[in-house]
């Protein structure tokens, strides 16, 4: 089968998947890619409007061999193989459920190395690649070495993003030490399994880090040469709205409140809002975002940022959905299709970031 540049191709359509295919469709021809092709391993009767839409927003319907026939029956109409479609993809993009990115890895994506540029996997799967978050450390990206790259959770996007403009000033490093509670949604408006009654604590896996959180935001930066102190919590409340965070970052040297809400305001991927309640910063990315989502990295909740003796920035920030994940993938597929050029071709999406909300 030919092979065309900017083939890019989508495993799984849940709730990063299903998003993500819509967003590369919409933004295809300014972002300059030629076709988008996806992956659905089951053929069940309630996804079949899911994928029609997809279909008739211009994406290519792919299954496994063996389910051709099964998809048919539903009238879905396969246009190629999973494995056809893996051969001629420039960029593969996993969104598999947790682990399962993994395990393509070593079955499949290892067997395509020759014609594929580049995969990517989501925030889940630990080891699948070196870490990324869009505007945080797209420097450390080596093309031609980096085959693999993973996109970091939404949440610990939104860590990374504090810690970032908070006490990453010019390449400095400012950050004693970096405490956050992760306050979870249950689950995703989409989803029909996972939902708590009550709040659920989460333990500490990790004696160093605490949550998979702070672990992955550690290793991030350390793509930059950072060490960096963190250590991270996590429950769940019994809404579905959006992930809360409360922060605490002690710096070395002092700063004002003045200074942070001015950094805040100078980082086109953070929003602020003077909004406290996630019902309202949730509603107004259903009516303004991309399809009901916000693309900052970070909402910050300004009432909330005090500055206590000089040295320890506290707040509340909400974490805009998937948004920022489904940036940095944006972006991932486009520094693979082209290192040199894929700044420019992601602006496209900066009509979706709001200095306020």
């Amino acid at each position: 089968m030919g092979k065309e540049k900017g083939v890019v191709h989508v495993v799984g359509t849940g709730t990063i998947g299903e998003p993500l295919i819509g967003l590369l469709c919409y933004f295809k021809e300014e972002a300059g890619f030629t076709e988008v092709t996806f992956h659905k391993r089951s053929p069940i009767p309630r996804d079949v409007p899911k994928i029609k839409a997809l279909v008739d927003r211009g994406a290519q319907l792919t299954v496994d061999e063996d389910r051709i026939a099964d998809f048919e029956a539903l009238k879905l109409k396969p246009v190629m193989t999973h494995e056809e479609a893996l051969e001629k993809a420039d960029v593969v993009i996993d969104c598999t459920p947790s682990g399962v990115g993994i395990s393509n890895k070593n079955e499949f994506y290892e067997n395509y190395l020759a014609s594929t540029k580049g995969f990517i996997a989501q925030g889940s799967e630990f080891g699948f690649g070196k870490m990324y978050a869009r505007g945080i450390n797209d420097e450390a990206l080596e093309s031609g070495v980096d085959r693999f790259v993973q996109v970091v959770s939404c949440n610990t996007h939104n860590l990374c993003a504090l810690i970032n403009t908070t006490a990453l000033i010019d390449g400095e490093d400012n950050l004693e030490e970096g405490r956050f509670l992760c306050i979870r949604r249950s689950n995703d408006i989409s989803q029909v399994k996972g939902f708590v009654p009550s709040p659920d604590v989460g333990k500490h896996g990790d004696p160093v880090f605490g949550t998979h959180h702070a672990r992955d935001a550690y290793h991030l930066f350390r793509t930059k040469g950072l060490e960096l102190n963190l250590w991270s919590s996590a429950l769940k409340l019994n809404t579905q709205y959006m992930h809360c965070i409360y922060f605490q970052l002690k710096l070395k040297r002092a700063v004002t409140k003045d200074e942070v809400l001015e950094r805040f305001r100078q980082d086109t991927r953070i929003s602020l809002t003077k909004k406290q309640s996630a019902c309202e910063v949730f509603s107004f990315g259903r009516d303004h975002g991309y399809f009901g989502r916000l693309l900052n990295q970070t909402v910050i909740v300004e009432p909330t940022v005090e500055v206590r003796k000089g040295h320890e920035v506290i707040g509340f920030c909400f974490t805009p959905q998937d948004g920022n994940s489904l940036l940095s993938s944006f972006s991932a597929v486009t520094w693979f299709l082209d290192p040199d050029t894929y700044v420019e071709r992601t602006e496209c999406l900066k009509r979706f970031f709001f200095q306020e909300v």
